[in-house]
């Protein structure tokens, strides 16, 4: 995998390398691949579901239990620790080898000339000195020296940005097809000088492999999380212990109860929760079209408060049409997008074919007859060659134009960068010989003496030369790619001389916008983020695709101007609303890390591989599925499977709804954990016997609150979720307010579950301690509908909303009754069975859980309408 100076010295004959010594060269080279294009192997993904903190925590739990000789709670413990870590890794497991599969879907293939005869082999086969041939609508397999071509053009965007093809050759001073680019026009030979990682392509994917993984804002709060709920579970249980001892209890009487108030501080259910609610989450963006590779990124790309996104094929639908025609004295305007001949040509708003209208007939001939591309129309109309072109040839089908015969060319001379234009002798519709010229405007227009008015071919004056100067000015200036049209009649059937020609017309052509981003963008406004589009093509390409889709773009700013600004300028330029154009990939870097200096939380778009640092960068790196890299597609958080800007807003809306959902059941979870801890050290104070089994508090954690907090995290979003601002970046799970409410939930189950406990210890303990163990279940399953909004009660909400939450309820309380009635359960939990009266003294310690909460709501939306109309 290098670029050997033996490669380059090498003048390969003909005949290319023989079998043998390609064989050799693999070898001593490797395959053709780049270093992110291996799979992603299992341990890693394992390793790191078993690292956060609170799994640690749950693991040390789990040996002390053990080493206690607690050994069911060792190994409820230790089952929910490998749940947790199986669901996370099938998730990750399954989105690794989604891109795996697409990128086997897209593996390229290569000609190479090998013992003699053209061959095609597998891409990761080349090895440096092998003689392959470039052909139109292949991806370039490898850095090549080019020995010939014949107009070959590629597209470079996939590493420079730069949407335009370039026309490469030996005559170049670097004469180079670098790999990853596409051939779009032309055929071209040369030699393998680089492969795999010393490619241009390799070794920005080797630079990019540097940058080092980046933790998202939800890994981050859950460790801080858990590592505050280790400290404190650890520092009670140990205070516990030492008053206990001093106090002359029992050794393992204390040493259960600091064991039950360390498994009640930590919310054993918490990492399952958050896993199964992230993977069933990711499930339901797949089907939208996003694949996310890693499971914690949903909720910072739910937070997301700046969109930078490319133009092409995200925002546009990477289609080059012609949407207006101009001749000199008419101007016709073309329906139909992309490369489907559907749509029409209409003049002064009725149909036009081309044997109505000879003049329009004629420019559509020499469009067609100076045209490399090719259509298929299996399996939606696809273009092979250059986008311009294919364009062009969509436009004449949709007018009916008669098709000529390419093989009939008695001379071309390709299009270069430095003449601008392309010229093709062929037969007329008479069958003489014709030169038809096209390109831009300027070089055309250059070499025009005439042009094609009224059906005659009329002198270019200076007026006239004026006139249509400001017509194809004025195209431009709506942002369309304007391509002039020209002919004269060939004197032979050789005559390429590019002079005295009739201008024939003007088309203008634009990649137009997907129909469904302009509502996406708006509802992006009306969600608080910021859009920023960031295009490699025209400043006023980019002003006229903002505002076909709703962008503000009160400012556009040059990939040239962006250079010569300094950080503080661009931190200012960037408050405002603007797009970015004529930039280069390297540019986004700097756009990220100014936004993220401003407090964003910065979502960006990239498919080249050049793409692949600001992807890091970025709180949210997207790849394009189709288009992108396996570079970016490594280098990103998700995957658009569909490369739809629409995808990223649905994608948001999903990550918002996960977080709203986690936030509610961390803090249902947490207000459960305080209710059991502050009666547990509340009793330990007053003296009594213990309240709780380390077993019971387990069956509260892992399966009342934890099969509930599941079915919480599958919560429907609620219908405001895209109309509020997205949080800010410092903004935790738990709020102040959260936490308010937390005490408020817990401190009543404690009270509760203290009160019953202590009415029934003078009948007997076992008793007391099942009242009050069954108490907290109850009052748990109640609590949990409270948690569904902040705003609205459950009644309000509607219960079947959400159907598992009251699936999931219903199935707790029958588990529940299970442990008082059924014997083997009786037996672990130490339960013993209630009578009618004293379930009937349950269910009224529970009724202020049903009625307290939805009371508090309509009261604070009562005060904040009062307040709100005050204002």
């Amino acid at each position: 995998m290098t670029d050997t100076s033996s490669a380059r010295r090498e003048a390969p004959d003909s005949a290319g390398l023989t079998s043998a010594e390609a064989a050799r060269r693999l070898i001593e080279y490797g395959e053709n691949r780049i270093g992110s294009g291996r799979s992603v192997s299992a341990l890693p993904i394992l390793v790191r579901n078993f690292s956060s903190p609170l799994v640690i925590i749950l693991l040390v739990a789990a040996v002390l239990a053990a080493a206690l000789g607690e050994l069911i709670d060792a190994a409820a413990i230790a089952v929910i620790v490998v749940l947790n870590a199986i669901l996370g890794f099938v998730q990750e497991w399954r989105a690794e080898r989604a891109i795996e599969a697409l990128r086997d879907m897209l593996a390229p293939m290569a000609e190479v000339i090998r013992d003699g005869r053209p061959m095609m082999l597998p891409a990761d086969e080349l090895v440096p000195g092998d003689l392959v041939v470039l052909s139109e609508g292949q991806k370039v397999p490898a850095d090549i020296r080019l020995m010939t071509a014949a107009g070959l053009r590629l597209d470079e965007s996939i590493l420079t940005g730069e949407s335009v093809p370039v026309d490469r050759g030996p005559q170049d001073p670097e004469p180079r097809a670098f790999m990853g680019t596409m051939v779009v026009g032309g055929r071209g030979e040369g030699v393998v000088v680089a492969t795999g990682s010393a490619t241009s392509f390799g070794q920005i994917a080797q630079l990019t492999e540097q940058v080092g993984e980046k933790t998202t804002r939800l890994q981050r709060q859950l460790a801080r999380l858990g590592r505050q709920l280790g400290f404190v579970g650890m520092g009670v249980a140990g205070a516990i212990l030492v008053i206990g001892l001093i106090a002359g209890r029992d050794l393992l009487d204390m040493v259960l109860t600091a064991l039950s108030m360390a498994v009640a501080v930590v919310p054993e259910g918490l990492p399952v929760v958050v896993t199964l609610t992230l993977a069933i989450g990711a499930s339901a963006m797949v089907r939208q079209k996003a694949l996310l590779r890693r499971l914690q990124a949903a909720e910072t790309l739910g937070a997301a408060s700046v969109i930078c996104t490319d133009k092409t094929g995200t925002l546009t639908e990477n289609k080059m049409t012609a949407t207006v025609v101009a001749t000199p004295d008419a101007r016709y305007e073309v329906t139909g997008t992309g490369y489907d001949p559907a749509g029409r040509i209409l003049r002064d708003g009725q149909p036009v074919r081309a044997a109505d209208d000879p003049d329009l007939a004629r420019l559509l001939h020499a469009a067609q007859v100076c045209n490399d591309a090719k259509l298929d129309r299996q399996p939606d109309w696809t273009m092979i060659g250059d986008p311009t072109e294919g364009a062009l040839i969509t436009l004449a089908m949709k007018a009916w134009a008669p098709i000529p015969d390419r093989n009939a060319r008695s001379a071309e001379a390709p299009f270069s960068s430095e003449r601008k234009r392309m010229g093709v002798v062929a037969p007329d519709g008479a069958g003489q010989p014709t030169l038809c010229v096209k390109g831009a405007p300027e070089a055309v227009l250059a070499a025009c003496s005439s042009a094609r008015i009224g059906g005659q071919d009329l002198p270019l004056g200076a007026e006239q030369r004026n006139e249509l100067d400001a017509l194809q000015g004025s195209m431009a200036e709506q942002g369309l790619r304007v391509i002039a049209i020209a002919a004269r009649r060939a004197e032979t059937p050789e005559d390429l001389k590019e002079a005295n020609l009739t201008l024939l017309g003007f088309a203008g052509l634009l990649d137009p916008p997907r129909p469904e981003v302009a509502d996406a963008v708006r509802a992006c406004h009306g969600a608080g983020i910021r859009v920023v589009m960031i295009t490699g093509d025209s400043v006023k390409t980019g002003q006229a695709i903002a505002a076909m889709v709703g962008l503000r773009a009160n400012r556009a700013i040059s990939g040239a101007e962006l250079d010569a600004m300094d950080d503080e300028a661009l931190a200012e330029a960037v408050r405002q609303d603007v797009i970015f154009a004529r930039t280069a990939p390297i540019h986004k870097t700097r756009i990220v890390e100014s936004l993220q200096s401003l407090g964003a939380i910065v979502a960006m778009t990239g498919d080249g591989v050049n793409d692949a640092p600001a992807l890091r960068k970025a709180d949210i790196g997207m790849a394009m599925g189709q288009r992108g890299t396996d570079v970016a597609k490594e280098a990103a958080d998700l995957v658009l499977l569909d490369d739809n800007f629409a995808t990223i807003l649905r994608a948001i809306a999903e990550g918002r709804r996960q977080f709203a959902n986690i936030r509610k059941f961390v803090r249902y979870l947490l207000s459960s954990n305080s209710a059991e801890a502050t009666a547990l050290s509340l009793n330990l104070l007053i003296g009594g016997p213990l309240i709780l089994l380390p077993f019971q508090i387990l069956w509260l954690n892992l399966l009342t609150d934890g099969v509930s907090a599941v079915a919480l995290g599958l919560e429907p979003g609620e219908p405001e979720q895209m109309r509020r601002p997205p949080l800010h970046r410092d903004e935790t799970v738990l709020t102040r307010k959260g936490v308010l409410g937390m005490a408020a939930f817990g401190g009543y189950m404690a009270a509760a579950c203290l009160g019953l406990f202590y009415h029934y210890l003078p009948q007997d303990e076992i008793l007391a301690r099942t009242v009050a163990f069954t108490a907290l279940v109850l009052m748990q399953e109640i609590a949990v509908f409270a948690f569904r909004s902040d705003t609205r009660s459950a009644w309000a909400i509607g219960m079947l909303s959400n159907p598992w939450l009251v699936l999931a309820v219903a199935g707790m309380i029958g588990l529940q009754a299970l442990a008082l009635y059924w014997a083997p359960l009786q037996t672990i939990l130490g339960t013993v069975a209630l009578g009618w009266a004293d379930l009937g003294v349950i269910a009224l310690t529970c009724l202020p859980l049903v009625v307290a909460p939805g009371l508090s709501k309509a009261l604070r939306r009562r005060v904040g309408a009062v307040a709100g109309h005050g204002a």
